[in-house]
């Protein structure tokens, strides 16, 4: 049978873009649609933005800090509609980037809403196409819970396109989204609360990191609320939103910001014309070579609901285009010790295995942790500490994990991450010499465990 293409993307994010050029790349003959805009959630309303505002944030210690190196200011203002235009502009700039990324690649590029009309046909604003196969990568959605008021609540989505920053947030959720939000809206000026319905918030992450992230949070004036949950909003005469615990409490905010989960984007699809199933969360069910139970037809990213992070988009978009179009080169994306960063402030970093993971594991650990404050703040008041910590296997020495809370953490652990992945020891970290002076240096300098 001869097919208009060889595959099919609908979604043109991280992954359905990586995919797209590398099929086209080995000689595929490649269409791809997307209605809402290129590069999906990361580049739109998701890392991208999200770090540009968390670098507009940051400057607010900054300023503070510089004090106790000489530097004097005065008057000193933020506005938040320069950093909202100046961000939209950056954001049109990669736009046009992924854009010209597809067409150099030889892929044809439709921009408009596809739906599937069966195992080897899609529809796109009334056009009809036939691929030999299919991919879904149409990524993740914020979602709301079902209370009364929740029209009155926003989410990341329309957070990076507030008017005005708002002076009173109440930000709701316990995962990364709700504690770099938290840190956005405190850092440029806003009065900001953060409530989480369990005991504490990131849950996952390592222990040592989610109680010194606490304990930063709420020295630098985050007003933390665990173990409580909105029941109602409702507004008042004023614009004034009034949120009602479900203890009864009630607090007043000029926005009330969600990052209570997200959703497969699966809307208006047409999966009931195609046998995709879905597993118990609602997401695709997929092999371990991205192919659903309809044979012709693929999914990546989040939509999966495997590990909802734009590179694992990026390499399980890479890993499906070799499959299908390079087999000889194909090689199975590796989940183990994928490096995570939250961009809070301080920012998290974290690779490996948490302590609780490993003793769960089975393994004999030892712990080894320093907590310090960093050079950059010796010369300034702020007492903001910083934590390393390192997960040693006492048998073999092997560093099954390594966190860390503070400045660049992100950037600290990208080079672990390829240390831990290559199957370090702790041995290999004591023998490897510091950068001095640098916090970095304190992953190799660790010498003393503080429990096993």
């Amino acid at each position: 049978m001869s097919f208009d293409f060889d595959l099919f993307v609908i979604g043109a994010g991280s992954g359905g873009v990586r995919a797209a050029r590398f099929a086209a790349g080995f000689g595929a003959k490649v269409g791809i649609a997307e209605s809402r805009y290129l590069g999906g959630t990361c580049v739109n309303v998701g890392c991208v933005p999200k770090k540009l505002l968390v670098y507009g944030a940051h400057f607010h210690e900054d300023f503070e800090q510089s004090a106790g190196f000489g530097w004097t200011y005065e008057d000193v203002k933020f506005d938040w509609p320069t950093l909202i235009s100046n961000k939209n502009r950056e954001i049109h700039r990669l736009n046009g980037i992924y854009r010209n990324l597809l067409v150099n690649s030889g892929v044809t590029l439709l921009e408009g809403h596809a739906q599937l009309r069966g195992a080897h046909a899609v529809e796109v604003d009334g056009q009809r196409f036939t691929a030999k196969h299919i991919l879904i990568a149409t990524g993740g959605w914020p979602q709301l819970p079902d209370i009364p008021g929740k029209e009155h609540a926003i989410t990341s989505n329309e957070a990076f396109f507030l008017d005005q920053l708002p002076r009173r947030v109440l930000v709701v959720g316990g995962g990364y989204i709700s504690v770099e939000f938290a840190s956005i809206f405190h850092g440029l000026g806003a009065e900001t609360t953060l409530l989480y319905r369990r005991e504490l918030f990131l849950r996952g992450f390592d222990r040592s990191v989610r109680e010194h992230l606490r304990g930063e949070l709420s020295r630098k004036g985050v007003n933390l609320q665990f173990n409580a949950d909105i029941a109602r909003i409702d507004k008042q005469a004023d614009g004034t939103l009034s949120a009602t615990l479900r203890d009864g409490r009630a607090l007043e905010a000029d926005c009330v910001f969600y990052a209570t989960g997200r959703r497969p984007m699966l809307d208006n699809l047409g999966l009931e014309s195609v046998s995709v199933e879905l597993d118990e969360r609602g997401f695709i069910k997929v092999d371990e070579t991205y192919r659903t139970s309809e044979q012709s037809i693929h999914a990546i990213g989040d939509v999966i609901g495997r590990v909802q992070l734009t590179p694992v988009a990026l390499a399980e978009g890479m890993a499906l285009a070799r499959h299908l179009f390079r087999p000889d080169e194909y090689r199975p994306v590796d989940y183990r010790l994928i490096p995570t960063a939250v961009f809070s402030l301080p920012n998290i970093g974290t690779v490996g295995l948490s302590e609780d993971e490993a003793r769960s594991a089975g393994h004999r650990v030892k712990i080894f942790e320093s907590r310090f404050r960093p050079m950059k703040l010796t010369l300034t008041e702020s007492q903001e500490r910083t934590l390393m910590k390192l997960v040693v296997d006492a048998d073999s020495d092997k560093v099954l994990g390594c966190h860390m809370v503070g400045p660049d953490a992100g950037e600290i652990l990208q080079g672990i991450a390829v240390a831990l992945k290559a199957g370090a020891t702790k041995q290999v970290f004591d023998e490897t010499i510091g950068i001095h002076p640098t916090a970095a240096e304190e992953f190799v300098t660790l010498r003393t465990p503080v429990g096993a």
